[in-house]
């Protein structure tokens, strides 16, 4: 079990390396609690490739949302965002146009693996879009759906408090 565990980690961390490595300079990679993301510019060569939607009937990429307005003050509640496996929705609190805190109030929950992702993509989500101050967030590798319907949520909040 070991020995299956260690060549699916360097069999996935060869993959994003060389992902990375063909997009060239474009791609930007982050780790965050043992979780890789691939951040590709949208309109790159390998873009389509390198991050396929869900599905047609999402929202546009992270990449196009506009950053927080500049004074708005408040607690402001996301739209509940159906996906594949169950419904997400956040909460964010902005004080003087800062984003202060992100609350995942539902993540997606159909079955034991999706909670289980859920749980592992949210801290990272959480800190990115602290960092971020908007929807343009890196993807949580292996979280499609979740972080899909939480950047979604995320903007609806924002939108929000405009």
């Amino acid at each position: 079990m070991r020995v299956r565990a260690i060549l699916g980690a360097l069999v996935s961390s060869t993959v994003v390396l060389v992902v990375a490595w063909q997009l060239g300079e474009q791609a930007h990679l982050s780790s965050t609690n043992g979780v890789v993301a691939v951040q590709v510019p949208t309109g790159s060569p390998g873009a389509a490739a390198a991050t396929p939607p869900p599905s047609a009937a999402t929202a546009p990429s992270a990449a196009v949302l506009p950053p927080v307005a500049a004074a708005a003050s408040g607690t402001y509640v996301g739209a509940s965002i159906p996906t594949r496996f169950g419904n997400v929705q956040v909460q964010i609190t902005v004080s003087s146009g800062t984003i202060t805190d992100v609350t995942a109030l539902h993540l997606t929950d159909a079955d034991g693996k999706s909670r289980q992702i859920s749980n592992r993509a949210a801290p990272v989500l959480r800190a990115e879009v602290l960092a971020a101050q908007s929807a343009h967030v890196n993807g949580v590798s292996g979280a499609t759906y979740t972080t899909d319907g939480y950047v979604q949520s995320l903007q609806s909040a924002i939108d929000q408090e405009k």
